[in-house]
């Protein structure tokens, strides 16, 4: 995907150091995980296909954090009131900074409150900020903008925001309003039952290795290799040098809020325990086809096939999990199938796996895993409706549908020959509309040319996504 972020001050500011320290060749290190501590492109829409495990809204635009704000940009220049925009994601991504670059550059236009603050307990606050916002438009005489944070925090939002979103259109005020959260459980729920036709949703994704290049100075191919081994959340960069802490940030300001909180708070969970025993066999199976009685068999405390299936897509609705179909022409063979489990950011891998993060040369094949899960957690946090395909003893990896293309993709980061891409070119002539693309080492790409399969290097992938080489 074409990925071009422009440098954020907000950003630069927090993380001035990284561009220099990025320069330094990558370091593999040792295990992050902490056993004294409890283990966790452009916008596509697209209609999705349910299966008995996994199933996606289908109102998704997702954005990485450059493509958010300029669409939040030029929906906020249009005449107003025009719909609330919500704008979702997962955790440590940049909502709250693309709130408060926008109030910087709205100033006295804009009026910014986070609902999770103990001021928006106070008795009166919801009315003085709608009052505040409504004097700011008519004594400007121009457009203001509510920016709310953490929105689901607020007892019955969308109601409340339905009544006041009402309220400016009969007045006819100019006031737009633009609304953050990191569950997309409340949101969906929420504004699918009382903001019906009155609302628009963004969803901010997992960083790219592109947005880690541009906004924060990573030369591209130690960011591709970052997003593998590391993940892309911005603001754990700064502690990539020290483990302890990076294991204890991403644990402790993502996973556990998201399982602890997040899910749990926010909708019925039964077995929570539960829960976290299926997140973490999750992550420390990437890009792995694992089926749901082989996952029930590994749980401590079993679940039933159902509520494991519910569980795997609670967990794809919190950004955690991607559960993927597979491939088939046929609705029945897709829903037996068992489900491709893929972390959607590679950071949640590496605190989960006691093994910590691979060497490539010493461990190839677990470091293939790593790689393969990260370009298809790309392709899904990018908008592409990802699958994969299998006909014993043929496979193929990824196969993913997007505005730019159909793809069937097959990552090799070792050696490789004809007979290692059998199922790619089996697919490609069954499914013709599907183009082949090989993601490879470097190294690999003349061993590619000679079996004759277009390939492109999995950094360039993880940079630019899927194109013709």
């Amino acid at each position: 995907m074409n990925h071009h972020i422009r440098d954020s001050s907000e950003w630069r500011g927090r993380y001035a150091r990284l561009p220099r320290r990025s320069r330094r060749p990558f370091q593999a290190t040792a295990s992050p995980y902490d056993r004294s501590s409890h283990a966790v492109a452009p916008g596509l829409t697209f209609l999705v296909q349910s299966n008995n495990y996994s199933t996606v809204p289908d109102d998704l635009s997702r954005l990485d954090y450059r493509g958010c704000r300029e669409a939040l940009r030029r929906r906020l220049a249009e005449p107003a009131p025009g719909r609330i925009q919500l704008v979702t994601g997962p955790r440590q991504v940049g909502k709250t900074t693309l709130l408060l670059e926008l109030a910087a550059e709205l100033g006295e236009r804009a009026t910014y409150f986070a609902a999770d603050g103990p001021e928006a307990a106070l008795p009166g606050f919801w009315e003085r900020l709608w009052n505040r916002a409504e004097a700011a438009a008519t004594s400007q005489r121009g457009r203001n903008v509510v920016l709310i944070d953490e929105v689901q925090h607020l007892a019955d939002w969308a109601a409340r925001l339905k009544a006041e979103w009402d309220r400016l259109r009969r007045k006819r005020l100019p006031v737009h309003v633009v609304a953050t959260g990191s569950s997309a459980l409340r949101l969906a729920r929420g504004s699918k039952e009382s903001l019906a036709g009155r609302f628009e949703r963004l969803t901010l994704a997992h960083w790219s290795a592109s947005a880690l290049a541009q906004t924060l100075g990573f030369m591209p191919d130690d960011a591709a290799e970052l997003v593998v081994r590391m993940g892309a959340y911005p603001g754990a960069m700064e502690l990539r040098d020290d483990m302890p802490r990076w294991v204890g940030y991403v644990r402790d300001a993502i996973v556990e809020p998201a399982i602890g909180r997040d899910i749990l708070a926010l909708t019925a969970v039964r077995r929570p325990a539960l829960l976290r025993q299926i997140f973490a066999i999750a992550a420390a199976s990437p890009a792995q086809i694992v089926s749901l009685q082989k996952l029930q068999g590994r749980l401590q405390d079993r679940g039933a096939l159902e509520t494991i299936a519910q569980y795997l897509h609670l967990l794809e609705e919190a950004y955690l999990v991607a559960p993927l179909e597979k491939h088939a022409s046929r609705p029945a063979r897709r829903r037996a199938a068992p489900p491709k489990l893929v972390t959607l950011s590679n950071a949640l891998v590496a605190v989960v796996d006691p093994r910590g993060i691979p060497d490539a040369a010493r461990e190839p094949e677990r470091f293939g895993a790593w790689v393969e899960n990260a370009c298809l957690a790309f392709a899904w946090n990018s908008g592409y409706r990802v699958a994969y395909w299998r006909e014993e003893p043929m496979e193929v990896d990824g196969v993913i549908d997007g505005s730019r293309g159909s793809w069937a993709i097959e990552v090799k980061t070792g050696p490789f020959g004809v007979a290692d891409v059998r199922g790619l070119l089996e697919f490609t002539r069954r499914f013709s509309r599907y183009q082949p693309l090989l993601l490879c080492d470097p190294s690999g790409l003349p061993a590619a040319a000679r079996v004759g399969v277009p390939a492109i290097s999995w950094k360039r992938f993880l940079l630019e996504g899927p194109e013709a080489p």
